[in-house]
């Protein structure tokens, strides 16, 4: 009896999931997507979201990989405080991030003057959509990144200090390589995340073809006019995600993983 109702409760749960997706993916043909790739609209939002989520990722990923090491390997007073604080964008709706930035980095902002004064203006520009996108996909490569450090066995960097190793070096010698796996998945879940921004980015920047109109953005224009052509690039980008989550499921390391686990003697 509870088996059957596990069984229920899953495929109702897949059913919730599934459905949307199936019924989204059987709206366009595949000749139909495909030649709306062609359109003017569309490739200039792909372009834009490839161009400005890599970025968003790239700044992520140096900025985040010190915060991640320091949050793995170092106790000190505060850092539940820290780690709550840079999960925050992961639970905040995206449009209060967007005001947030604004106020932050808006030309009446508290970094904004400053900004200004150098000639620096985010508000409404492509600069802006990388900063919103980094905004909200931070915490998912600092969250992968401080586990992949966590799991790295100290003794190697003990070694690593016995022979001399200058703190740098071990770390991209020994820790890094150690915690790839980690580092990759987190870069990937953040461009995926940076990738599918809307929010934020729509507050912050604006919704300008060309400049700051990214994927989500053009869906949302194109659902007032052009539903057709909101359906084929809501299909674009679910085909792009999938491909991201299945490259992070099928990754030479998950795989060598998953072979080793089933090569170990069971019983």
């Amino acid at each position: 009896m509870l088996r059957v109702a596990g069984v229920a409760l899953g495929g109702g749960l897949i059913l919730l999931l599934g459905l949307p997706i199936l019924s989204l993916v059987l709206r366009v043909p595949p000749g139909t997507l495909l030649a709306r790739l062609g359109e003017p609209l569309i490739l200039q939002a792909l372009r834009l979201s490839l161009l400005t989520s890599l970025a968003s990722t790239v700044m992520v990923v140096l900025l985040g990989l010190p915060v991640a090491f320091l949050l793995a390997t170092s106790e000190f007073r505060g850092k539940r405080v820290l780690e709550a604080f840079i999960d925050l964008p992961m639970v905040l709706p995206p449009t209060v991030a967007g005001v947030a930035l604004l106020t932050a980095f808006g030309r009446a902002g508290l970094a904004g003057r400053a900004l200004g004064a150098v000639g620096i203006s985010l508000p409404f520009t492509t600069l802006g959509v990388v900063v919103a996108q980094s905004f909200v996909a931070a915490p998912f490569f600092v969250a992968a990144a401080r586990a992949g450090f966590a799991e790295v066995d100290r003794k190697y960097l003990d070694a690593a200090a016995t022979l001399r190793a200058p703190p740098g070096y071990a770390f991209l010698s020994v820790m890094a390589p150690l915690a790839a796996p980690a580092l990759l998945a987190g870069a990937a879940m953040s461009w995926a995340r940076a990738l599918g921004e809307f929010g934020a980015t729509i507050t912050f920047a604006g919704n300008m073809p060309g400049i700051t109109q990214t994927m989500p953005l053009a869906v949302y224009l194109a659902l007032q006019t052009d539903l057709e052509a909101a359906i084929a690039l809501s299909v674009l980008l679910l085909v792009v995600s999938l491909a991201v989550l299945l490259s992070i499921r099928l990754s030479p390391w998950r795989l060598a993983a998953l072979a080793a686990r089933a090569r170990r003697p069971t019983g």
